[in-house]
């Protein structure tokens, strides 16, 4: 792809322009002088002070516009709020009776059956927490037209190696396609009428009863398929990349999913509109305005973590990490991720499986990502070595 930035001198970019010509380095950089909240664009800022990002993302005093970065869809913001609750309350316990039923043993399997002695990251995170993940999103008894759409997204909208990412009328194909066979599939399933869900699409279907369109709902449920092979993959994807870069740590997986998470959280951006005039951190915002609370931020706060740009997994041996309150990668308040605990438990179980009789050996060409809405790791080559 074209740099559009190569040619023009510092003077010559604006704020906007310097910003993303390398927004990692550019918030590393303006941080530590910016009081906490570095300004990236003419109307933007970033939050990397803990207190101001959470106070965004709680809303109290309903400062800011409703929003949610979950259910915001091509359409607008899905509601009312009452259904998103309810989807919120069906999946989370959809996805808890899921996990209580598909004991290590079966996840094993899986593992072995489907990472490589040598295989290409993050496609195959991406891969492994789809296909265990594949029966929650669709039960298996789903006509096979639309298990194959399934596979289809995953495979050409969210792997990384897909040549889908550079064809606009590729996307623009399988997106109406897409819409037409979901929107056709959530309408079967409400003539269904099941009052216990089977799968997240029933879940989504269900959520009908206030006047959504089955176009609106298809957003919904294509939103837990890439949260589920496109950012939950990345975080599996992360923290094998962490720990294959750093010398061997004999540390629970846990604390590795945790450091992953710290140091590169997945959703590293999440933005808000004032909806009124008011004073953040001495600075005056109002609707014209960006005000991005920004994890990748806050979880590098030094005041908050010593040594935060290290890989340091076993900081989190101590009860102060874990309460830390310099630690949003869900997100956080009424639109934070209700399924994080559930989250980040399967993706622990899932390092596990793979270091339990591996050693790791990561090979990359780079150590910094391209930044994108959902922050996948740099591609890299991952061989296991057998431990004895």
């Amino acid at each position: 792809m074209k740099n559009p930035f190569r040619g023009r001198t510092r003077a010559e970019m604006s704020l906007t322009d310097r910003f993303h010509e390398n927004p990692f380095d550019f918030l590393d950089r303006e941080f530590p002088s910016s009081g906490g909240m570095v300004q990236t664009g003419a109307k933007e800022f970033c939050l990397g002070d803990p207190m101001a990002a959470r106070s965004v993302l709680l809303n109290q005093g309903k400062l800011y516009e409703e929003d949610s970065d979950f259910f915001t869809t091509r359409i607008g913001l899905f509601g009312p709020r009452d259904a998103q609750l309810n989807i919120r309350r069906e999946s989370r316990a959809l996805l808890r009776n899921f996990l209580d039923g598909h004991g290590q043993e079966a996840l094993d399997s899986l593992v072995k059956m489907n990472v490589p002695r040598v295989s290409e990251w993050p496609d195959t995170g991406n891969r492994l927490v789809y296909r265990y993940l594949r029966p929650l999103l669709l039960a298996p008894d789903s006509p096979p037209k639309l298990l194959k759409l399934l596979d289809d997204i995953v495979d050409r909208a969210i792997l990384k190696t897909s040549s889908l990412h550079r064809t606009v009328w590729g996307r623009r194909i399988l997106q109406f396609r897409v819409t037409l066979l979901l929107s056709g599939a959530i309408e079967a399933r409400q003539a269904l009428g099941r009052s216990q869900p089977l799968d997240l699409l029933d879940v989504v279907a269900s959520a009908s009863g206030q006047g959504q369109r089955s176009a609106e709902l298809t957003e919904v449920f294509l939103s837990f398929v890439m949260s589920i092979a496109g950012s939950l993959g990345f975080v599996l994807g992360w923290s094998i990349y962490l720990l294959g870069t750093h010398p061997v740590r004999e540390v629970p997986p846990e604390w590795v999913v945790q450091e992953a998470l710290r140091l590169w959280p997945v959703a590293w951006r999440l933005p808000r509109r004032p909806a009124r005039d008011h004073q953040l951190s001495g600075v005056n915002v109002g609707a014209a305005h960006k005000i991005v609370a920004c994890p990748y931020l806050v979880h590098r706060n030094p005041e908050y973590w010593s040594d935060p740009a290290e890989f340091r997994p076993e900081r989190w041996a101590t009860p102060e990490s874990w309460r830390n309150p310099a630690f949003m990668p869900f997100g956080y308040g009424p639109h934070r991720c209700i399924a994080a605990d559930l989250s980040t438990q399967l993706i622990s179980k899932m390092l596990e499986a793979i270091m339990r009789e591996n050693v790791l050996s990561v090979a990359s060409a780079g150590s910094r990502p391209m930044p994108a809405a959902a922050q996948a790791p740099p591609p890299y080559c991952l061989t296991l070595r057998p431990r004895h």
